[in-house]
């Protein structure tokens, strides 16, 4: 069997269990009235369906697009999970017409993909309320309040072997020498030679410690060094400095969603724990840090970094530098 198939037919076992579900529930008949509005038919197996929205669902279970991306029925990539979904629904009517759906450890594995998928559709009606537009720019302005600005650099470099050839670089220089030429000619630093020793804008936070203690106090315009840093002795010409642009919304857009997500199931996990009773059958890890009884939602993304503020979401990554 080619491994290309042999894939295709491991991604299918968890969708099978979905269209058994189905089954189970007496719902193998799906009704002519599209299940989303718009939707279109694509196929039909054994009086069966199959609509756009379930080959759609189905590429979002494998990764091929995000929730709410679209997918074109004509694609190569929808014809592929059509296929998929046809042959879904091929194992689970086989599964059924041999009574496999009334085996005990079936009906068990069923009642918890039921539970999942119910779980999962509650989850995205709570977040798709609470995530909106207005609640993305809200959170999006109290963290550029909240955040702080660095000052950025732009500045070039040259790298030699010694300190003696650094101090003839640098008598070079100050004779009027082209700074990106005696870069291009002399730099050791192959990530930079040929573009002159341009090092981009950067902070001081980013660079290795003997940049950032040589630069501290360097203004526009001047010539540091040399010192010496990891790969030889280093002069770097300052070209510009400037407060560092904030993060756009749409960079942090991503970072928001995955904190008001997290905000939100969080929250209704605790007041479901809170309401339930909840005896735990086994003991306690050994080393199992927190509070008793503290537990985070099995499924949730990463807790915020520490000392980030409850009402913003986590600080969002340096911006690129240009």
């Amino acid at each position: 069997m080619a491994l290309k198939t042999t894939f295709r037919l491991m991604g299918m076992i968890s969708a099978v269990a979905c269209a058994l579900v189905l089954a189970s529930c007496g719902q193998n008949k799906v009704a002519e009235r599209p299940p989303e509005p718009g939707d279109t038919a694509v196929a039909r197996v054994n009086g069966q369906v199959i609509w756009a929205s379930d080959v759609k669902r189905e590429a979002v279970a494998q990764g091929l697009i995000s929730e709410g991306e679209p997918l074109d029925i004509s694609s190569e990539v929808f014809r592929q999970r059509l296929d998929e979904v046809i042959d879904q629904k091929l194992l689970a009517a086989e599964a059924t017409k041999r009574k496999i759906d009334k085996e005990a450890i079936a009906q068990r594995r069923l009642a918890a993909a039921r539970e999942r998928i119910l779980g999962d559709m509650l989850v995205e009606g709570v977040v798709e309320k609470a995530v909106t537009e207005d609640a993305i720019r809200k959170l999006y302005a109290e963290q550029q309040k909240l955040s702080k600005r660095s000052e950025e650099i732009r500045a070039r470099q040259i790298i030699v072997g010694s300190q003696a050839e650094a101090d003839s670089v640098k008598k070079l220089l100050a004779s009027g020498a082209s700074f990106d030429a005696l870069a291009m000619e002399r730099s050791t630093d192959q990530a930079t030679r040929f573009n002159g020793g341009d090092l981009g804008y950067f902070t001081l936070d980013v660079m290795p410690e003997p940049y950032g203690v040589a630069l501290k106090d360097a203004q526009k315009g001047a010539l540091v060094g040399p010192f010496a840093a990891e790969g030889g002795w280093v002069l770097v010409k300052v070209e510009d400095k400037r407060t560092e642009e904030p993060i756009t919304l749409e960079s942090a857009r991503p970072q928001i969603v995955r904190f008001l997500t997290y905000d939100q199931v969080r929250d209704i996990l605790e007041k479901l724990r809170g309401s339930a009773k909840v005896e735990m059958l086994i003991g306690k890890t050994a080393d199992a840090p927190g509070p008793a009884g503290a537990q985070e939602p099995a499924s949730a993304p990463p807790e915020p970094p520490a000392g980030a503020p409850a009402s913003a979401p986590p600080p969002p990554a340096q911006p690129a530098k240009k």
